[in-house]
């Protein structure tokens, strides 16, 4: 397997299809779905962005497994599953936020990382708003545009600017704001940015400091968790035994995730 290779195509796909979801949204957005709720929506660009991600992925590399938010599941047989998010904040890009990204990561099989089973070992996260490439492979460090990144270090719990999000249904927002009223008191200010993928990438650039959610899937943090993780980041579960996945996950540099994993064992 190699990495090098997976990530200069996650990259170059990324970019592509990052570039026409935004010439896409200068003519003007369409929603075309909803999911789990009227405020969980599918646009004609997160359809026409999944299809060209499976397209030239299919094209490179044709034994692959695929995995996408907007319902691809294509089997494979090369080991080598890729989790994708064709447009990571939707809403941001219904609204044209400069918040949303293009989330592409080669996964392999690993129960021991994830809840889903799996782990990322080249990703890449575009958001071609602001024109950021983050990306990493296993063990050699994260990037923005060429230049190293690295989570911040020495911010202790009080003056922590911690990232988070809601979840799209009435229950799970009750749920998120009971586990974020024994949070805020503690910290020094919460952002509610709307995109799980490119809240790991700000993690990783240093620019938060900590990151948490309750119910985000495997296509919102399979290649945020591996450029946070690149950059410093340790990943937790709710608990010591829980793996990092739906049921909670926490980020951050090691005190910092410690501390938030104690916070939100309620």
């Amino acid at each position: 397997m190699n990495t090098e290779e997976l990530v200069l195509l996650a990259t170059s796909i990324a970019k592509e299809v990052g570039t026409e979801i935004y010439r896409l949204r200068t003519a003007g957005v369409q929603v075309s779905d909803t999911k789990s709720s009227l405020n969980d929506i599918v646009t004609e660009a997160d359809k026409i962005a999944e299809r060209m991600i499976v397209e030239r992925i299919t094209q490179a590399r044709p034994d692959d497994a695929i995995y996408g938010e907007e319902g691809t599941r294509q089997s494979g047989t090369s080991g080598i599953t890729w989790v994708i998010d064709p447009i990571d904040g939707t809403v941001n890009y219904l609204y044209d936020l400069a918040a949303y990204c293009v989330s592409i990561a080669a996964c392999v099989e690993d129960e021991t990382a994830f809840e889903d089973g799996r782990r990322a070992v080249a990703a890449a996260v575009y958001n071609p708003k602001t024109g950021e490439l983050f990306y990493a492979t296993e063990g050699a460090g994260a990037f923005l545009n060429d230049e190293r990144i690295f989570v911040s270090k020495d911010t202790p719990l009080n003056q922590a600017l911690v990232a988070t999000g809601f979840g799209y249904t009435a229950e799970r927002r009750l749920e998120q704001i009971k586990l974020l009223s024994g949070v805020i008191a503690e910290i020094r200010d919460i952002r509610r940015i709307g995109t799980a993928a490119y809240d790991l990438c700000l993690l990783a650039a240093g620019r938060i400091d900590a990151y948490f959610e309750k119910g985000i899937k495997p296509w919102d943090w399979a290649a945020g968790a591996l450029i946070a993780r690149e950059a410093g980041a340790v990943l937790l579960g709710k608990t010591a035994t829980e793996l990092p996945g739906e049921t909670m996950f926490i980020a951050g540099n090691e005190l910092l995730a410690l501390n938030l994993q104690e916070l939100l064992a309620v």
